[in-house]
């Protein structure tokens, strides 16, 4: 049985509910089209058991994690529409997850101001936590890919990885609720979360003062090279970066993308201590 947050998804939109019986159809007809003649689940193009126990959760309908572990490339296969594959429930997980994670920095953090907030925010749903996440989860050998994506290292991609992770919490959240959502964000994400935002190396201060620049109605921040110096194999470049009239700072660094991640910690420390 559906939960409540089930019925007024199916209330606002009817459609949403008749495309997993339109997907259930769709992806026998493929399965019989690839080699596999049932519907039954052991008949599936992955073990299921497998991938539930690996998450700690049983769906109670399959056809949504199906959909969830669906690359695009592997509906190319039978030429099926691209609104099957798991996009749709990525964008779905996005929005879950920012929740999610939002309500548990403003109830744990009660001490830091909007801009630290923010900072650790897009630190955890980050494609680089979140592909690293789903890797360590195993999650990759269940996605679904055809002979291409496989050859390119699909399946191990990082940004595979985490429209996967966001995809399986849409999955979850449809198939259950909101409350099991958040408990599947617990255990995967915000259990790890001292040492994800420990970890310098998942921190993108560029888009992150864009996302705080523009939430602001400031523009697009501007940066320019002010000096290049040293030989091609010990360069050095500082970097200067301005946005609006909030402030202005500068970055080092031996590439002018270290040189603007640079200056962008820099002018984000300067914004929020003014």
């Amino acid at each position: 049985m559906y939960s409540s947050e089930n019925q007024l998804l199916k209330i606002a939109n009817p459609e949403l509910f008749t495309n997993k019986r339109q997907l259930s159809s769709m992806l026998k007809q493929l399965f019989q089209r690839i080699g596999f003649q049932s519907r039954n689940e052991s008949d599936f193009p992955i073990d299921l058991v497998s991938l539930e126990k690996q998450i700690s959760y049983i769906f109670d309908d399959k056809s949504i994690i199906l959909q969830a572990l669906t690359h695009r490339s592997y509906l190319s296969l039978a030429q099926e529409d691209i609104t099957e594959s798991n996009e749709r429930l990525e964008f779905l997980g996005d929005a879950v997850l920012d929740l999610i994670v939002t309500e548990y920095l403003f109830k744990n953090f009660e001490s830091e101001n909007e801009g630290t907030l923010s900072q650790k925010k897009s630190v955890l749903v980050s494609r680089k936590a979140l592909g690293k996440i789903a890797d360590e989860m195993d999650l990759g050998r269940f996605l679904l890919v055809d002979r291409g994506e496989e050859k390119t290292g699909g399946r191990n991609r990082l940004s595979n990885l985490a429209n996967l992770f966001e995809a399986v919490l849409g999955a979850i959240y449809i198939d259950r609720g909101y409350i099991v959502a958040e408990k599947f964000v617990q255990r995967f994400l915000i259990s790890r979360q001292e040492q994800i935002l420990a970890a310098k190396s998942y921190f993108n201060y560029k888009s992150e003062l864009l996302e705080y620049s523009q939430a602001r109605g400031w523009g697009l921040p501007k940066y320019q090279v002010i000096d290049e110096s040293g030989p091609d194999h010990e360069k050095k470049f500082v970097v200067s970066v301005t946005v609006a009239d909030a402030g202005e700072a500068k970055g080092e660094g031996k590439s002018k993308k270290n040189a603007e991640q640079r200056a962008a910690k820099n002018v984000l420390k300067k914004i929020m201590e003014n």
